[in-house]
């Protein structure tokens, strides 16, 4: 009992200095001796071994129950975080705000990145560095870099930077192959959530091919669905399959509450194979484009409210919606009254034999196009359907 008032004290002293945080709700042991107590006696160890066993108590342990301590499922864990721990990064951000009295304040933010090349391009969500004025970049070590954005494509939500940082401490993550992913396969989340850096969770592929809203408000397609837990600063880190392979990058939270425990999505490395590669030549995606900067919906189809001038749509001769002027007088004044005519509009009924509802439909069309192709565009114009090839363009 003495040992124990001993032991109590010390903790009220210790406490007192570096704050400890008590729990409640645990049964204290109470001393008994109505049931005698059995100890298991270890191995005769020599007193050199104890001293190893007391400094390192991971060795203790396999000394103890044997060097495969791990279950084969442990094993898969650690060795994918082993993989790949060092290749995540930690993001954070700086941008200038101005508040409601016209004054400066700075508005900070963090998310988690990884190494896409020993050159020093790193890869992130275009969410976590749009807008900002400076970016960050620190590296397993610690080591902190200023880095440059390369390029960025905000409608899958991918951005790649530039630091100057020494090859040695720069590990690449090896990418994988969604379009071999399987609902129910195990999955690995690694990134920085609340700046607790290089964090993994586990989980399993939810679900596979959903589509997303970016922040642009464009239609991310093939988005993977997982149960692993995302929270506040994961967006940009690496998903990861049994093997330490990239095969997404954490985006999202779906959450009712609008907190961060929800159902998290990522984009799948095979959007990064096409994207990244473009952004690192041109800085940004060489995407396909109709030439129609505005749609309205009246009726089947799809209507032409407005083309992009010298687009593809207007130099194949489709027409959007056209401004008419009337001029009436009231009380002997007169007055110019405009009005929008959607009839004299074309309503786009397919392109390239697929039914075309909305502008979803369009944009998933067109994206798996190149610029420069030429599609077969079916609208009806004054009552009468109508076949136009249009040559696609560059998006602008």
């Amino acid at each position: 009992m003495k040992l124990v008032a001993f032991v109590c004290g010390l903790s009220a002293c210790l406490g007192a200095t570096i704050g400890i945080v008590a729990v409640s709700n645990i049964p204290l042991i109470k001393e008994t001796s109505a049931q005698p107590v059995t100890y298991m006696a270890a191995p005769a160890q020599s007193a050199r071994q104890q001293v190893e066993q007391f400094r390192d108590p991971v060795a203790g342990r396999k000394n103890l129950i044997g060097d495969d301590f791990l279950s084969a499922e442990e094993k898969i864990n650690v060795a994918v975080y082993e993989k790949v721990n060092q290749s995540v990064v930690n993001i954070s951000t700086l941008a200038e705000r101005t508040d409601f009295f016209f004054r400066l304040e700075p508005e900070e933010g963090s998310g988690s990145g990884w190494v896409y090349d020993r050159l020093g391009h790193i890869v992130t969500n275009h969410h976590v560095v749009a807008g900002s004025d400076v970016i960050e970049v620190t590296l397993h070590d610690g080591s902190s870099y200023a880095a440059q954005l390369v390029g960025a494509d905000p409608q899958n939500d991918i951005a790649v930077l530039k630091i100057a940082a020494d090859a040695n401490l720069l590990k690449p993550v090896d990418l994988g192959d969604s379009s071999i992913l399987r609902v129910g396969q195990k999955v690995f989340a690694i990134g920085n959530p609340f700046g607790l850096e290089r964090t993994m969770t586990v989980g399993i592929v939810s679900s596979l091919n959903r589509t997303l809203r970016s922040k642009s408000r464009r239609l991310m397609k093939n988005i993977i669905q997982l149960d692993a837990a995302l929270n506040q600063g994961n967006s940009g880190g690496p998903l990861l399959n049994s093997q330490g392979n990239l095969v997404g990058m954490n985006t999202a939270i779906a959450s009712i509450s609008g907190g961060n425990s929800g159902v998290g999505f990522a984009v799948p490395v095979n959007s990064i194979h096409r994207v990244v590669p473009q952004l690192l030549k041109f800085g940004r995606v060489q995407r396909a484009s109709l030439g129609i900067d505005m749609y309205g919906k009246l009726g089947a189809g799809l209507r032409i409210a407005k083309v992009v001038p010298g687009g593809a749509a207007e130099k194949a001769g489709l027409k959007g919606v056209t401004l008419e002027r009337r001029v009436r007088e009231i009380r002997g004044i007169q007055y110019v009254q405009e009005s929008l005519n959607w009839e004299s509009a074309d309503r786009i009924l397919t392109i390239d034999g697929k039914a075309v509802e909305d502008t979803d439909d369009v944009q998933s069309i067109v994206d798996g196009m190149e610029p420069g192709q030429s599609v077969n565009v079916t609208i009806v114009r004054d009552g009468r359907q109508l076949d136009v090839p249009v040559v696609l363009d560059l998006e602008r």
